[in-house]
C-alpha cells in the first residue's frame, strides 16, 4: 500500500546506493608511460612524504615514498615498474609488519611495495603471486576505502615528485631509477 502512494520514488535510496558503489569501486583506464626505468605511482592520492630510510624488508638503505590514499578515491593498485614478484626475506621473521610486495626488475633493481589497511581496517587485496611476473602499470590489487601504501626505492633512485604532490596510479612517475 505504502509503495504504490509513493509509486517510483520509494526506489531511490535503492538507486542512490548503487550509483554510489560504482562510484567507489570504479577502476579507470590509465595510459602508462613508456620509459623502462620510470617507476609509476602504485595508488591514487597524495604524497604524504619522501624520506631515506633503513628499509626492514630488505635490509637496505633505501628511499621511502609513503602515499595516501583518499577514502573516495580509486582504490586499484598498479605494479610501479615492470618484473617478477618475490617474497621479502623478512616477511616471515616475527616483526609485526604489513606484508610488502617485492619487485624484481629485468635491470636488478628491487622495490618493495607495502599496502595498508583503508579506513573501514578492511585487509587490502593482492591479485598477484610470488613468481608472477607483472608489467608496469598492470593492476594488481586494491586498498578498499582508501589508506596508506609505502614504496620501498633502491637507495640511489631520484623521486621526480614532493611531499602534497597529487599522484595517479599506473600514469604518472614518481621516481626513476638510476644505473651507472
Amino acid at each position: 500500500m505504502i509503495a504504490r502512494s509513493l509509486g517510483w520514488a520509494w526506489s531511490i535510496p535503492f538507486w542512490l546506493g548503487c550509483v554510489a558503489i560504482v562510484y567507489l569501486f570504479r577502476d579507470p583506464r590509465r595510459e602508462i608511460p613508456s620509459s623502462p626505468l620510470a617507476v609509476v605511482s602504485p595508488a591514487d592520492g597524495i604524497v604524504a612524504s619522501i624520506e631515506e630510510v633503513s628499509d626492514p624488508y630488505l635490509d637496505r638503505q633505501a628511499i621511502l615514498l609513503v602515499i595516501n590514499m583518499c577514502h573516495t578515491g580509486v582504490y586499484s593498485t598498479r605494479s610501479p615498474v615492470e618484473g617478477k614478484v618475490l617474497e621479502p626475506r623478512n616477511s616471515a621473521d616475527g616483526v609485526d609488519r604489513p606484508h610488502g610486495v617485492w619487485l624484481r626488475t629485468d635491470e636488478a633493481d628491487d622495490l618493495v611495495v607495502v599496502m595498508h589497511r583503508g579506513a573501514l581496517h578492511n585487509l587490502p587485496q593482492c591479485y598477484v603471486q610470488v613468481g608472477e611476473r607483472v608489467g608496469q602499470g598492470q593492476r594488481c590489487g586494491y586498498v578498499p576505502m582508501g589508506g596508506r601504501v609505502e614504496v620501498y626505492l633502491p637507495a640511489n633512485s631520484r623521486p621526480l615528485v614532493k611531499p602534497g604532490s597529487q599522484i595517479r596510479a599506473g600514469s604518472d612517475v614518481i621516481a626513476t631509477l638510476i644505473h651507472k
